[in-house]
């Protein structure tokens, strides 16, 4: 075959250190998002959705097929990281848990996940991040080891 395509989309998640509310700003969160979904893109990964609470993000996106998962989140880590610590001197000890997860989403439950990532602040009235994560683990048969999940 002499094209290649690829169509795989990636239901990505990921804490502030210590789940401290770094991100409780939601204008400079917009921002975030903004500036991610923009890094995102040069890297022909799209975001598709990006969005979260105070302390953690969730951001669907469709994967390059010349990028590496890890790749791509190195750099929606370290450059939003350095983008943020120059909002103000109160972001100046910002910092990402050092982690993250990273689920597969099949086309027919892209709308589901694009739903389930835009109601992220009424979801955390009643659900914790540990426990979103553990559920999201859990349903994408992902073993969890709870000694390294929480830095």
């Amino acid at each position: 075959m002499a094209q290649s395509l690829s169509k795989v989309l990636l239901h990505v998640v990921y804490s502030t250190k210590d789940r401290a509310p770094w991100l409780s700003d939601p204008v400079v969160r917009k921002d975030l998002y903004a500036y991610m979904a923009s890094i995102m893109n040069a890297m022909d990964c799209p975001a598709l959705l990006i969005n979260g609470v105070a302390d953690h993000v969730h951001t669907l996106c469709q994967l390059s097929r010349k990028v590496a998962i890890c790749d791509l989140l190195e750099e929606i880590k370290k450059q939003p990281s350095k983008w943020l610590k120059t909002q103000g001197t109160s972001y100046q000890g910002f910092h990402w848990q050092a982690g993250y997860g990273v689920f597969s989403v099949s086309e027919s439950k892209g709308e589901d996940v694009k739903a389930y990532i835009q109601n992220q602040e009424e979801h955390h009235r009643k659900v914790s991040f540990q426990d979103e994560f553990r559920r999201l683990c859990e349903k994408h048969a992902v073993p969890l080891d709870e000694r390294y999940a929480w830095d």
